[in-house]
This record gives C-alpha cells, sequence and structure tokens, in this order.
C-alpha cells in the first residue's frame, strides 16, 4: 500500500527549526514515514489517538521517536509527532513536530485551524 505523506507549512517550519540541532532527525522521520507506509492502521509504538478534540479527523501523537541524537539519554528522551490521519484516501498530513522539552501538549489550536 502507497500512503501519500503531506506536511503542513507549521510543521515543515518545526522541522527546519529541529535540524539545526539534531542531525539526524530526518533520517528518523524516514524510519517513521516507512512504519506508517507499511501498516497506517496499526499506530506506531507509543502513539495514541488525540480525542476531546470536537473533530472528526484522526489525529494521532507518536510520543517516542527512536533518535541516534539521544543515544545514552535514557528511554524517554525524544520528539512529540502529530500527524492526521485520513484511512479512506490513504493520507497522513503531519501536523507538528517538537522536542519533548520544549513543551509538554501539542498545539490543539493548529490542529484544530486546519481540520475544522
Amino acid at each position: 500500500m502507497k500512503i501519500n505523506f503531506e506536511e503542513l507549512p507549521e510543521y515543515q517550519k518545526d522541522l527546519k527549526r529541529l535540524l539545526k540541532k539534531y542531525r539526524t532527525l530526518s533520517r528518523d522521520l524516514e524510519a517513521v514515514r516507512k512504519v506508517l507506509n507499511d501498516d497506517p492502521d496499526s499506530f506506531p509504538p507509543f502513539s495514541f489517538r488525540i480525542e476531546g478534540l470536537g473533530i472528526s479527523t484522526c489525529v494521532i501523537k507518536v510520543k517516542k521517536i527512536a533518535s541516534d541524537c539521544f543515544k545514552g539519554r535514557g528511554r524517554n528522551s525524544g520528539f512529540r509527532l502529530i500527524y492526521a490521519y485520513f484511512a479512506e484516501e490513504k493520507r497522513i498530513v503531519f501536523v507538528e513536530l517538537y522536542h519533548k522539552n520544549e513543551k509538554e501538549n501539542e498545539d490543539r489550536g493548529r490542529i484544530m485551524r486546519c481540520f475544522l
């Protein structure tokens, strides 16, 4: 199955900013894309659907993305990836990317603006 991946402009800004500090991030995200492309219906490990948004779109938060940047820094180090999954269209839209030390939770306002 071939999934179409899209990125919001805000996500692209997140990625560009994080790439300056975390050089292996592009490679790490490619691994996530491969997992999502191979089996989009079974969410990656340590991911869950974000509830309570009041929208019908399936929005997923991936809590732990393995990265070579964090070797030896503990299991909970890492990035958070927010994406929307449209099963009928075989499409995934990357919404937000951040390091867990930058902020605690996803930007629900951004999610709402994009999918309402």
